[in-house]
C-alpha cells in the first residue's frame, strides 16, 4: 500500500527561473500574487529576473522559497493530487510544511519568515560567521572535529543532512579550524559555503528570542496533516509546542536523516520533494533506500509525480 509523504526544501535551492516551467498551473502565479500583495515586492519578477545576488540576499530567499513551495503544494490539489500522510521542510521550509498542513495562514507566514531573516542576518556582525559543509566524515568525527576546533568560539555540527554529509556553522574562524581538522580526520572534502549566517548554532540564540516575541502575536492552529519538526523529529498537536520548536529550530541542528527515518518507521513508502530543486530528492534517497525519493521540479514532473501516487 502507497503511504507518501511531502518534504519542502529550504534556503539554497533558489535560481533565477525556477518558477518559469510551472507557469501552466493557475494556481503557481496566484500563490506569487498573493505573496507579492501581502510583502509589497513583486515575487515573480524577482524569481524571473532578479539577479543572485537579490535572490540569494536571505530577506527575499526565505519568502521567496516560502512562496515557492506553497504555489507547487496548492498546484498540486489544483490536479486533485492526494493530501500526504505527513510533511515536513528543511530548515526554513518547515514554515512552509506549517501552511500546507493548514496550521499556519500564508498571509501570516510571509512576514514571519521575512522578520526571522532580518533576525538572522543581524545576528552575527558581517564576516564574523561562517558555514562549512563536511563530506565523507562520520557524524562522530564531524562532532570531535567541532569540539576540538571550538578553541572558546562556537563550532557546532548543524545540519545532518545524510549519512556522510553534515555541515557546520559558528564564529568564522573556529570554522576554518574545523576544516581543517574534519580533513586530518579523513573527511573527502570540507568546504565553506558562500552563506554569511551560521544557521542553526547557538550565535543565532539572540535571533531565537526576537522570533519567539513575534510568534506570541501570531496565529497558530493544530496541523490538519502531521508535520515533523526539525529540532525534535517530532510532530506537536499543539501550536504552543509548534512555536517553541520553531524558536529552538533557530540554534538548534536540523535533524534531517532522523527525519526520513522517522517516515520509514511510520509506513510512509514514498516523499515528494514539492518546490523547485531535487537536492532533498538526493540526500533522501541515500538515508533510506526502501522509501522511493520523488521530486517535484517542474510542470512535467508534477503530473509524473501524480501518476505513481493515484
Amino acid at each position: 500500500m502507497t503511504k507518501f509523504a511531502f518534504v519542502f526544501p529550504g534556503q539554497g535551492s533558489q535560481s533565477r527561473g525556477m518558477m518559469n516551467s510551472y507557469a501552466e498551473f493557475t494556481a503557481v502565479k496566484d500563490t506569487f500574487t498573493e505573496a507579492s500583495d501581502v510583502l509589497k515586492q513583486d515575487l515573480w519578477q524577482l524569481v524571473a529576473e532578479g539577479s543572485d545576488a537579490d535572490l540569494s540576499a536571505t530577506v527575499n530567499t526565505q519568502p521567496v522559497m516560502l512562496t515557492a513551495g506553497v504555489a507547487v503544494y496548492r498546484a498540486w490539489l489544483s490536479q486533485n493530487g492526494p493530501k500526504p500522510a505527513i510533511m515536513a521542510g528543511h530548515s526554513l521550509a518547515e514554515y512552509t510544511a506549517l501552511v500546507a498542513a493548514g496550521a499556519l495562514k500564508f498571509a501570516d507566514a510571509l512576514p514571519l519568515v521575512r522578520y526571522r531573516a532580518e533576525c538572522m542576518q543581524n545576528a552575527v556582525p558581517e564576516g564574523e560567521g561562517g558555514i562549512a559543509a563536511i563530506l565523507g566524515l562520520d557524524d562522530e568525527g564531524v562532532r570531535a572535529a567541532c569540539l576540538e576546533g571550538a578553541q572558546g568560539e562556537v563550532l557546532e555540527a548543524v545540519n545532518y543532512n545524510s549519512p556522510g554529509q553534515v555541515v557546520i556553522a559558528g564564529h568564522r574562524s573556529a570554522v576554518q579550524r574545523g576544516i581543517e581538522l574534519a580533513k586530518a580526520k579523513g573527511a573527502k572534502r570540507a568546504i565553506m559555503l558562500p552563506m554569511s549566517v551560521p544557521s542553526h548554532c547557538q550565535l543565532l540564540k539572540g535571533a531565537a528570542e526576537q522570533l519567539r516575541e513575534y510568534l506570541k502575536n501570531i496565529p497558530m492552529v493544530v496541523p490538519e496533516i502531521p508535520v515533523i519538526q526539525n529540532a525534535d523529529v517530532t510532530s506537536f498537536n499543539d501550536a504552543a509546542a509548534i512555536k517553541d520548536a520553531l524558536v529552538r529550530q533557530l540554534y538548534m541542528p536540523v535533524r534531517w536523516v532522523e527525519t526520513i527515518q522517522a517516515f520509514g518507521k511510520l509506513g510512509v513508502t514514498h516523499n515528494v520533494e514539492c518546490a523547485p530543486g531535487k537536492v532533498l530528492a538526493g540526500l533522501n534517497k541515500r538515508i533510506d533506500s526502501n522509501q522511493q525519493a520523488l521530486a517535484i521540479n517542474d510542470g512535467e514532473t508534477l503530473k509524473a509525480v501524480l501518476a505513481t501516487l493515484r
